[in-house]
């Protein structure tokens, strides 16, 4: 189901009307003329621009792991770190943006590098809070992989602290999620936290 598919409940009527009329109603609400040169293509800008910022909702990890994980007889930590992520806060649809580091210590399978990124896309394109999506990326490689454990830690820049509200610029949010070994070893948990914290965690 796509961006402007999705109708609110008691909303009757609204699924049938087109997705610009409804960004064109926003714009009238906020006291600007719709007609006006710089407005008049806006509404289809908007719809296709959250199409593609909300697109995690049309994919899974299944697609985009697809057959990249291969067997391999290594037991010791996989980091990747410092993957940009974008997403948009659900309670005021403002960006939140940062980076996640990942790592997972193989049980006899492992993933190609890059399909880590793609999963932490799958989630961050949707509509999220940070804490949920940390949980996410981590129960999606527990589930995928089956491995010893896997850690992430997200970090971001939240944009509803920063222009609206309280207006703090510098705040950083850090969540954390772990699985198996990560969760039951603490030498596992401090030798991870401590690699992601090199030139990281800035």
């Amino acid at each position: 189901m796509s961006v402007g598919e999705v109708a609110r409940p008691g909303a009757t009527g609204l699924a049938e009307v087109p997705f610009e009329t409804l960004i064109s109603e926003i714009l009238a609400r906020l006291g600007e003329d719709v007609t006006r040169s710089g407005l008049v293509r806006t509404p289809g800008r908007v719809v296709s621009s959250l199409e593609w910022l909300t697109r995690g909702y049309q994919m899974s990890i299944e697609d985009v792991v697809g057959e990249a994980i291969f067997d391999e007889d290594h037991h010791n930590m996989v980091i990747v770190k410092d993957i940009e992520l974008y997403s948009l806060c659900e309670h005021h649809l403002l960006p939140f943006y940062g980076k996640a580091h990942i790592a997972y210590i193989p049980n006899g399978r492992i993933v190609g590098l890059s399909k880590l990124a793609r999963i932490v896309d799958v989630f961050a394109r949707r509509l999220q809070v940070q804490e949920r999506m940390t949980e996410q990326i981590a129960q999606a490689l527990w589930d995928v992989l089956q491995p010893q454990g896997v850690g992430v830690i997200l970090e971001a820049n939240h944009l509803c602290m920063m222009m609206r509200g309280v207006e703090k610029q510098n705040s950083k949010t850090i969540t954390s999620a772990m699985r198996g070994v990560f969760l039951d070893e603490m030498a596992t948990r401090e030798e991870f936290l401590r690699l992601c914290m090199v030139n990281g965690g800035r």
